[in-house]
């Protein structure tokens, strides 16, 4: 399969770039993740031009505005970093990125509750890195997060969708797609938009049976935002076990109710977390594909990322 571009603070990947000569290798990110993104790595204060090893800096002032400052010698960094990010978005514009994972805590690439100190030497964790912040803001509909973050199974795997998602999306655009080929992107994406959001799908399914109303260009731009918000919304158990029911629904006249139960039996283990998502899903498959069921071989849900990440295996 084609590698997905996404940016990576550098030091994540095993550089030694950090403000102490060192790196914060995540192997997760490099060697696993690794297999199926293709890495541009974005190091702010390296490439700013500032040493490695440097001043440790922080942000303080602000939470909105905060100013970069060196710890001890209190340099102030800010317009130097300011200048560099305004640069560095221009170029990654040509990326054509499908997501970012930055590195905590970094007062230029956190993207969550990073320290801003006040006057009195006291930090609160509301802020953003300079970097980050200002990414997020260039870039509002690329998936981003912090590689802690992808500890937690279940902002792994949301992260993981979107990316894979907005890479769909961006190569569905690259065709010329037309208002046909629209629909059949979104029947492909109808379940695992129930997954994530009933509401957005409700309203995608709206916004397509409009197709032929509206002009293409808002058509298209109006899809874009509803089905990358969608995704935004993670995947509860809850709605999983509704999206199973509803899979379930297009079997009644194939299988026994023996089967029909061994079904449910599994849905309901799933839904009391007993058993990760995988089982009943592999239960389903096989119906799928023994009555070949074509609107199901086609949905997305059943395979939303690469098997191999094992990301629907965790209870």
């Amino acid at each position: 399969m084609t590698q997905i571009k996404v940016g990576v603070s550098t030091c994540l990947l095993g550089q030694e770039v950090r403000y102490d000569g060192q790196h914060k290798l995540d192997r997760f990110v490099r060697d696993v993740l690794g297999e199926y993104f293709d890495y541009v790595p974005v190091c702010p204060e390296v490439e700013c031009g500032l040493p490695t090893p440097r001043e440790a800096m922080r942000l303080v002032g602000d939470v909105e505005n905060p100013r970069l400052v060196t710890n001890k010698t209190h340099m102030d960094h800010t317009e130097r970093m300011l200048e560099y990010t305004k640069n560095k978005l221009e170029k990654l514009e040509e990326e054509n990125l499908h997501g970012f994972i930055f590195k905590k805590d970094s007062p230029s690439s956190g993207l969550y509750r990073v320290k801003v100190y006040n006057d009195k030497g006291v930090g609160e964790k509301k802020g953003s890195g300079l970097f980050a912040g200002a990414f997020v803001k260039h870039f509002p509909n690329i998936p981003v997060e912090e590689e802690g973050r992808l500890n937690d199974p279940h902002l792994r795997e949301n992260f993981i969708v979107r990316v894979f998602a907005h890479h769909r999306w961006k190569e569905f655009l690259a065709g010329e797609p037309s208002l046909g080929d629209l629909v059949e992107f979104h029947t492909r994406e109808k379940l695992l938009l129930m997954a994530h959001s009933v509401e957005h799908y409700r309203s995608l399914g709206k916004l397509t049976a409009q197709a032929g109303d509206l002009p293409r260009e808002e058509l298209f731009s109006k899809f874009e935002e509803l089905f990358l918000e969608a995704l935004t919304f993670h995947a509860t158990v809850k709605k999983n076990t509704n999206v199973l029911h509803h899979i379930l629904g297009y079997f009644k006249e194939d299988i026994s109710a023996w089967e029909k139960q061994e079904v449910l039996g599994l849905v309901d283990r799933y839904h009391e977390k007993q058993v990760p998502l995988i089982v009943p899903m592999t239960l389903l498959n096989h119906f799928i594909n023994k009555y070949d069921k074509t609107y199901l071989k086609k949905q997305r849900y059943l395979n939303p990322h690469p098997k191999e990440l094992m990301l629907r295996n965790k209870v």
